[in-house]
């Protein structure tokens, strides 16, 4: 008993010692400590255990000897129910984990030593966890540099959504996340599932896209919280039948909105399906963070694409003609630069509408404004996808055909046709017909000026004559 006795009496001294000149690892102070209570305790085993991710579940972080599977005393000590054989390990007010020890002597242990053990333990413990905190940190680092470096470089608010519900899974290590966006109405426009079956993915689309985002209990506890909203276990909270945490079959989850200076754009929200979860303050302090950079990511893209849509419209009411929305004689002129510069076939074809003034004096403008813009429908089904159709001004148009002369001609024949045939304009027939002149690169000419000129020579011969189509001769050229 002399022998058991100074063991125990020289343990908290010797971990003392040790550890004033090397910060051991857990694992090796239970080896040191285990080495000096074998003899005192009859110990066959030892091991550590801490929380685990999920709730209820306790981790083994070290083990000495043949140590069972003893898990439950440790579980139950970490929920504050003392158990036989398991020490706590406190530090600063919190369990940070349990020792179970195992052996015909453990009773014998002595109540200052195994202070002494489970201080040293928990201090290992705490230390294991900056550790990990310091890792986790570090990894969360990196998740939201790629979610900003990634997003920065998405091209729709559903690309940096699909990038946004991507790294909150891999941030949180979780099964299942998911991402919906909502306008500037709180609607809800776009969902998005990582980690779920393809028809999981649709049911999330049809059971939440057009619906009010405030109608979901998660979104309103989030926005209750003015924050992140961490649920250990769904099971004891509300959620909505056919909502985000239903239809993702997540059994606990971090739900995130994502917060702009316009409002809520939207909600990140991640789980497991398998069970629950205990989340941490970590946790707690990453979704802040993942839900402040996510906003900015979609909001960011959300402004370059108004951006761009303005910049289209700009750019379109600078090139297209206001009433038919086609192009106007600057982008004519651009495109025929383009085409002469090619050095490939291409005619170019002048017309107006025989007529048209006596449609706006004995119809009103409105109707003549009716009329072109039936004209240009009827020349946008004649030509090709490649070829242009452009409205000069009042009632002149231009066609840039690319091809053989032949075809010039069976599409200006087309034109004079169609545009010969009545249009009803306010349920009456109006006829009005047109002439057309046209001009051909390169037997005409070389440059886009000469060309347009001579295309409209022809057609003023047209309209005098009252033929149809007329082609460009150059021994007409002072007629």
């Amino acid at each position: 008993m002399t022998v058991r006795g100074e063991a125990q009496s020289g343990l908290p001294g010797q971990l003392v010692t040790v550890l004033a000149t090397d910060h051991l690892p857990v694992s090796d102070l239970l080896d040191l400590a285990c080495a000096w209570l074998r003899t005192d305790c009859a110990l066959t085993g030892a091991a550590v255990y801490t929380p685990g991710r999920r709730c209820g579940v306790v981790e083994q972080v070290a083990m000495w000897g043949v140590a069972p599977d003893r898990r439950a005393p440790a579980a139950a000590v970490l929920a504050g129910v003392p158990a036989p054989g398991a020490l706590p390990l406190r530090r600063a007010g919190q369990t940070l984990g349990v020792l179970v020890l195992t052996g015909s002597g453990v009773d014998r242990l002595r109540p200052e030593v195994a202070a002494s053990l489970a201080l040293h333990l928990a201090d290992g413990l705490y230390t294991l966890a900056l550790h990990r905190e310091r890792e986790f940190t570090e990894y969360a680092d990196g998740a939201i540099r790629r979610l900003f470096e990634e997003g920065s470089a998405a091209a729709s608010v559903e690309d940096a959504g699909e990038i946004l519900a991507r790294v909150t899974a891999e941030l949180f290590r979780t099964e299942r996340a998911g991402v919906h966006l909502v306008d500037e109405h709180g609607r809800i426009r776009y969902t998005v599932g990582v980690g779920v079956p393809q028809q999981m993915s649709d049911a999330l689309a049809r059971s939440l896209v057009g619906r009010m985002a405030r109608d979901s209990p998660v979104w309103r506890s989030t926005e209750a919280a003015g924050g992140p909203v961490l649920v250990d276990d769904v099971t004891q909270v509300a959620v909505r039948a056919g909502g985000f945490a239903q239809t993702l079959q997540v059994r606990s989850y971090v739900a995130m909105p994502l917060l702009s200076a316009t409002g809520i754009v939207g909600m990140a929200m991640c789980g497991d399906h398998t069970g629950p979860r205990a989340w941490t303050a970590v946790d707690r302090e990453m979704a802040r963070r993942l839900a402040l950079q996510g906003a900015l990511v979609v909001d960011s893209v959300r402004l370059r694409q108004a951006e761009r849509r303005h910049l289209a419209e700009v750019t379109h009411r600078a090139t297209h003609d206001g009433l038919t929305g086609l192009p106007n004689r600057s982008l004519l002129m651009e495109r025929l630069h383009r085409a002469v510069t090619a050095a490939a076939p291409a005619a170019l074809l002048l017309l107006d509408l025989n007529g048209f003034k006596a449609v706006n004096d004995t119809l009103g403008h409105q109707a003549g404004d009716a009329l072109l813009d039936q004209v240009a429908d009827r020349l946008r089904g004649i030509v090709r996808d490649a070829d242009t159709v452009a409205r000069l001004g009042g009632d002149e148009f231009a066609i840039l055909l690319a091809g053989e002369p032949a075809l010039a001609e069976t599409i200006a024949a087309r034109v004079h046709e169609r545009l010969g045939e009545p249009f009803p304009i306010d349920g009456r027939p109006v006829q009005v017909g047109a002439s057309v002149g046209m001009a051909l690169h390169p037997q005409h000419a070389v440059d886009p000026e000469t060309l347009l000129r001579y295309a409209d020579a022809a057609m003023y011969q047209a309209k005098r004559h009252r033929t149809g189509p007329r082609m460009h001769a150059p021994s007409a050229r002072a007629a």
